[in-house]
């Protein structure tokens, strides 16, 4: 079974880890029972139940982006001011 990053998992609700932590717990016993096919379709669920952990992580990414160069326009202004 493929772990999602620390950092999807921190961003996965209560209900939305105990239940990650329920497929992989499933799906590395199946894997230790050679049932492959199975732990396949329990990764897919995994996959499926990161996705909106994966787009909060997205955004934060985005939000930090807009800070940033709102950030730097401040300072390309302050220099104008100097400037004069």
């Amino acid at each position: 079974m493929r772990h999602c990053s620390v950092q999807v998992r921190g961003l996965l609700t209560r209900e939305e880890l105990d239940r990650y932590n329920a497929l992989m717990e499933v799906g590395s016993f199946l894997e230790s029972q050679s049932r492959y096919d199975l732990a396949y379709t329990v990764q897919k669920e995994v996959d499926l139940l990161i996705m909106p952990a994966i787009e909060r992580l997205k955004e934060k990414s985005r939000a930090r982006d807009r800070a940033d160069e709102e950030y730097l326009r401040g300072l390309a202004s302050d220099d104008d001011e100097d400037d004069d």
